[in-house]
């Protein structure tokens, strides 16, 4: 029997319901359903007194999700699809992304529409398109201490009541540079529209080979964001002596010693989402942040009363 699986936000009534009935649906017509929250994939925070929080990367993937799995549904908003691709991309899964919450702006299809999403995905009537995700390491001297899958971004930034910090930033075979900043945000052609967007950083369309890094609050008119190749690696050493904080996708992440050193490189498992249609970026950008919607003209002249 072919195998799909499920991930749903369990927070979300509707998701929790819909859920429940593609089980019933898909094991009537022979598949066999595995169901799983987005919970396996939330990393968690470190507390000031165990600054460490680490899940390797492969010990996300739920029982019985492997590479067997044809597909699987995703049920949620943008937080549940960064999750479910921590919890899946090791496998190559790929992913059908329903939109049960707000912006959705890494989903595929509404729930009104996924009916008839189910039924192309079922007899093979779609694509797959890759995204480049990231692997996050903290180091500490020659040991990891922390690990994450990133589809968005990775950001390291001060904590509220410390000051502006260094960072010393190498970026593959390239001299180091150092930046002054509130942080820095390094982050994928997918995340280059969440939070580098917010900080000023360019929109870069998925199928560009590039990363981006992107300073947070800069103390220098010449540090601006930097888009590069994603074959190299980059390294990140924390040229302060106050203690920082390091988030992926927004979600959760770890504390940041003066003595640890950050390396993130391209990742070995991409995303891969499943696309009833060729792939339309601009149109995305258009519905969910309003980019290039025509303007109204304003009239040539005014009559006064």
């Amino acid at each position: 029997m072919p195998k799909v699986g499920i991930i749903f936000n369990d927070l979300k009534p509707v998701a929790c319901q819909v859920a429940k009935e593609l089980q019933e649906q898909l094991t009537d017509q022979g598949w066999t359903v595995v169901l799983e929250t987005g919970r396996g994939g939330l990393l968690g925070y470190s507390h000031p007194e165990r600054p460490v929080c680490h899940t390797p990367i492969d010990h996300l993937i739920p029982p019985d999700f492997d590479q067997e799995m044809v597909f699987a549904i995703v049920l949620g908003g943008d937080g549940t699809v960064l999750s479910a691709y921590r919890q899946l991309a090791p496998c190559g899964i790929p992913l059908l992304t329903v939109n049960t919450g707000h912006m959705g702006f890494l989903t595929e299809v509404y729930l009104n529409q996924l009916s008839e999403a189910i039924d192309k995905v079922l007899v093979g009537d779609y694509k797959v398109e890759e995204r480049t995700m990231l692997t996050v390491q903290l180091l500490r001297g020659e040991t990891l201490i922390w690990e994450a899958l990133s589809l968005n971004e990775m950001v390291i930034h001060r904590e509220p009541l410390t000051s502006m910090c260094h960072f010393e930033i190498k970026i593959g075979r390239h001299a180091p540079v150092d930046i002054a900043a509130d942080g820095l945000i390094l982050s994928t052609p997918t995340g280059s529209t969440a939070y580098s967007l917010s900080a000023g950083g360019p929109v870069v369309t998925p199928d560009v080979p590039v990363l981006q890094l992107a300073p947070i609050c800069p103390h220098s008119l010449a540090s601006r964001s930097l888009v590069f190749s994603d074959k190299e690696p980059v390294s990140i050493f924390p040229a302060t002596p106050n203690r920082m904080v390091l988030v992926v996708d927004g979600n959760g992440g770890c504390y940041v010693l003066p003595e640890d050193k950050i390396q993130v490189q391209k990742s070995h498992y991409p995303a891969r989402f499943i696309r009833l249609e060729d792939p339309e970026f601009f149109r995305v950008l258009r519905e969910k942040l309003g980019w290039g919607l025509p303007h109204i003209a304003k009239p040539t002249s005014v009559e006064l009363p």
